[in-house]
């Protein structure tokens, strides 16, 4: 693939997004940022299918394709290497999240609120279909096809993806809050940084992708509950 020191140029371009999607919005219906942050999962969908797209088009441009820009290869992955991924992803991501809300409130465990504020029942249900794999086709061919791969340095490699890996997390939801910011890239950085160097290792996209859909999947399922259940939302928030 021609050029692919150049796709590690796109690795901003989720934060840039989002922090002008949550803006822009507010701005059109008249409201703070804050109070538009419940429809996050919905936005990430949108922006994640123009994302692979566009990641798909510009492969092609560069002579090659989405799979070879992720460097799959069909049936190296085994059902055990999934199943250790899977397990790490579920473990780190959660540990992350509880250290950094110990870190940031004090607390054990703790979850930010809005990440599960309820939607629309029947959009939350079809959410939970597109979000689960649409971020896993785009966060990981963005981060890992595009910075890991594209990025010579072998440290630089790492660093420099999962940092931005971390940081689109600080505006999905956007909230202009620095203790919400620290915390949602402190519990995030540990695990982005485990992804990189386990894909620079082994150049197999496919567990981190299935580990990662599974954690959009355990969220949606969250908005869905809390979504369709009065009082549902209320109950967690108090927990």
């Amino acid at each position: 693939m021609r050029n692919r020191e150049r796709f590690a140029l796109l690795l901003p371009v989720r934060c840039i997004l989002f922090l002008l999607i949550f803006v822009a919005g507010a701005t059109i219906v008249g409201k703070k940022v804050g109070d538009i942050s419940n429809w996050w999962s919905v936005i990430a969908s949108i922006v994640n299918i123009l994302l692979v797209a566009a990641l798909v088009l510009l492969a092609r441009r560069s002579g090659g394709s989405y799979r070879e820009l992720i460097r799959y290869e069909k049936g190296r992955t085994t059902k055990k290497q999934i199943v250790k991924m899977v397990i790490l992803v579920l473990v780190g991501g959660m540990s992350g999240m509880f250290l950094a809300g110990f870190i940031c409130y004090g607390v054990i465990p703790y979850g930010a609120p809005m990440i599960i504020a309820p939607i629309s029942p029947a959009l939350a249900i079809i959410n939970a279909l597109i979000l689960p794999v649409s971020t896993a086709l785009a966060e990981d061919a963005l981060y890992l096809g595009c910075g890991v791969n594209g990025i010579r340095n072998k440290y630089a490699a790492v660093i420099v993806p999962a940092f931005f890996f971390a940081l689109q997390h600080c505006f999905i939801p956007t909230l202009f809050d620095v203790k919400y910011i620290i915390y949602r890239f402190l519990s995030f950085l540990p695990l982005t940084i485990v992804l990189c160097m386990d894909y620079q290792k082994k150049r197999d996209p496919v567990p981190i992708m299935v580990g990662h859909a599974l954690i959009d999947v355990a969220t949606a399922m969250q908005i869905i509950a809390t979504s369709l259940i009065p009082g549902f939302y209320e109950k967690m928030c108090s927990l």
